[in-house]
């Protein structure tokens, strides 16, 4: 029998993007509708963020997430829903005092942080174990998760029974989620994802993911995925060392140089990796089996 890999499709993403891309889902129309392109493509689970349609950037706005999740499960085609709950630690610390926070910053507490996962009850949602300096365009910032603030928002997800996917940017990363899993905040088999290729995070290499996939512990589900040019590279390592996929705009935006991608077409060449390398991608109920998912709005 074949191998199953669950192959995620990041669709939108928080950061800014190229504004010559012709068809960004920003609204939450646009992305349930980039949502359904996946599905339909193949993917086994939607990783989900909102955007301002007047900024065109990320926000954590409950009303939109509602809109995108409801929209979501009232389309055709089955799909996992991801959403993420990475938003609420940007700190812009004032370059003249480092105590201090620009206004651009947004931090804030655990409830305000799982507001949307209260209301929309995804079966998956990230969770960025992670802290350290970060890039999104023209901004440097702290991507600030403190142990306290993470482990108070497992023990949330817990309790709401959402399935969190773990976001591990460097080993530490990892060596903190088992610590998590030890100390009983994470129900069934644990889901791990190596974002790899983020500048002054883990670089996008083979010795990397095996170094990342050997840390984790032997009941781990994982992913190892790149950005960029590094997508699918990234995403033929992880087939290949045993883990998953995932592709999407989020990640990169491009099919070939020059050429831009939709979420559809990404999913198509992921798909065809995985088939190539001898793996069939999981329906979403085999997703769901596989990861022992709570929370399945039945259509």
């Amino acid at each position: 029998m074949k191998r199953k890999v669950i192959l995620t499709c990041a669709v939108t993403g928080n950061a800014p993007f190229n504004p010559k891309h012709p068809n960004f889902p920003v609204s939450p129309k646009e992305i349930a509708a980039a949502c359904e392109e996946a599905a339909q493509a193949g993917a086994s689970v939607v990783h989900c963020h909102v955007r301002d349609e007047t900024t065109t950037l990320g926000c954590r706005d409950v009303g939109k997430f509602k809109e995108l999740t409801a929209r979501i499960r009232d389309n055709k085609t089955d799909v996992v829903i991801n959403l993420t709950c990475g938003h609420g630690a940007l700190f812009l610390p004032d370059p003249e005092d480092e105590s201090r926070a620009l206004p651009g910053s947004d931090v804030v507490g655990v409830e305000e942080r799982i507001a949307h996962l209260v209301e929309c009850l995804p079966e998956i949602a990230s969770l960025d174990i992670t802290t350290g300096n970060q890039v999104e365009g023209p901004h440097e910032f702290v991507y600030l998760n403190t142990t306290r603030t993470l482990r108070a928002m497992a023990k949330r997800f817990r309790e709401l029974g959402v399935k969190p996917e773990l976001e591990a940017f460097e080993a530490g990363d990892v060596l903190f989620g088992k610590q998590m899993i030890k100390e009983g905040l994470i129900d069934g088999p644990p889901m791990f994802q190596f974002v790899l290729g983020v500048l002054w995070g883990s670089p996008a290499d083979t010795e990397t993911m095996i170094y990342l996939r050997n840390l984790l512990p032997p009941d781990a589900i994982w992913t190892g995925m790149g950005i960029a040019r590094d997508e699918f590279p990234m995403a033929a390592q992880s087939v290949i060392l045993g883990g998953n996929v995932r592709v999407g705009l989020e990640d990169n935006l491009y099919l070939d140089r020059g050429v831009f991608a939709s979420n559809g077409k990404l999913v198509e060449r992921a798909r065809r990796i995985i088939e190539d390398l001898g793996c069939a991608v999981a329906t979403p109920q085999e997703a769901r089996d596989i990861l022992q998912l709570k929370n399945f709005a039945k259509k």
